[in-house]
């Protein structure tokens, strides 16, 4: 299930110690529940609603996971996270395998997520100001970056003899992944009635949410793709600086991090001032990739080598 919603989390997780890899894994898969309940393109927002209570019952053990399942039997199971939205049941029996500090984190931040998307249903498809855009992301991944931390310091005793300066770090790293994911999906999420960008962003640039896809406001609307990046490049700041207080005896944690943390520093230097954003997508190429992941494997131990690599990654000509 994993490999079908996600190839390149799959790769980062495959670099876990063994003993935390199914539970980074499970616990990814079950966001992914709460993600397509609130993801859902065609279902209408009070049954998203409903759902998302729903799964939230479930996850506090007030009904069964088939409660679930059969509300959602009627959507298309093609759809990867459609699946293992419908596999639910499956998930949660794995869950209980785990040992209960994990699970008990696990239920907690999965939970927290899904009640926070439902609230953000409710409120509807509009963000009025920055702390307002921080506090939607908080729920879609902030809390990602909490339960992360909460798995790594049970695993290990020096990241928990940290854990109190790592997680407020975890939140500025799932922040930092989540902004550049709304640069990369502006016009599909716009597409589909959803505008991530802080009102207060567009009228800065003098532009309306509308405006921003039309090609005769291109130099407004690039403003507010800078303002963005600015964002996303504040925020993934703190994300290195969370993976510099890793333990180097860490590697495979380090990697597990490092690995999105650069994928989204070259996805944002290639999005800074380019109209591609608005009208299509920017992405890395697999060269990107594959350098990447090869130069971190082998020098991504190294703090000073860390930070040399970010800033040739979001400054091309250095």
């Amino acid at each position: 299930m994993l490999r079908m919603v996600s190839r390149t989390f799959t790769l980062s997780i495959e670099q876990l110690p063994r003993n935390i890899r199914g539970a980074v894994a499970l616990a990814y898969l079950l966001f992914r529940v709460s993600d397509c309940l609130e993801d859902h393109a065609t279902m209408e927002v009070d049954r998203k609603i409903e759902l998302l209570q729903l799964w939230s019952d479930i996850l506090e053990g007030q009904h069964s996971a088939q409660t679930l399942t059969q509300k959602i039997a009627d959507l298309d199971s093609s759809d990867p996270e459609v699946y293992v939205a419908q596999q639910a049941d499956q998930l949660l029996d794995y869950l209980h395998t785990m040992p209960t500090p994990v699970r008990d984190s696990i239920i907690a931040r999965v939970n927290e997520t899904t009640l926070g998307m439902a609230r953000w249903q409710a409120q509807g498809p509009s963000i009025g100001t920055e702390e307002e855009m921080d506090d939607y992301m908080h729920y879609v991944a902030g809390l990602v970056g909490y339960l992360l931390t909460d798995i790594f310091a049970w695993h290990s005793r020096r990241i928990n003899a940290r854990k109190e300066t790592l997680i407020p770090l975890s939140r500025e790293f799932g922040l930092a992944l989540q902004t550049v994911n709304v640069i990369r999906g502006l016009k599909k999420d716009y597409e589909r009635g959803w505008i991530f960008v802080p009102h207060s962003f567009l009228n800065q640039a003098n532009i309306t949410a509308e405006q921003l896809f039309m090609p005769e406001f291109q130099d407004k609307a690039l403003h507010v793709v800078n303002l963005l990046t600015d964002k996303a490049e504040r925020h993934l700041a703190n994300g290195l600086a969370y993976i510099q207080l890793l333990p180097r005896t860490q590697h495979r944690i380090r990697l597990f991090c490092v690995w999105p943390l650069f994928f989204a520093v070259k996805t944002l230097a290639i999005s800074r001032n380019n109209s591609n954003v608005l009208f299509n997508e920017a992405k890395m190429s697999r060269g990107d990739v594959k350098a990447i992941v090869r130069d971190t494997t082998l020098w991504g131990w190294s703090n000073r080598w860390l930070d040399r690599y970010y800033l040739s990654l979001n400054n091309p000509t250095i």
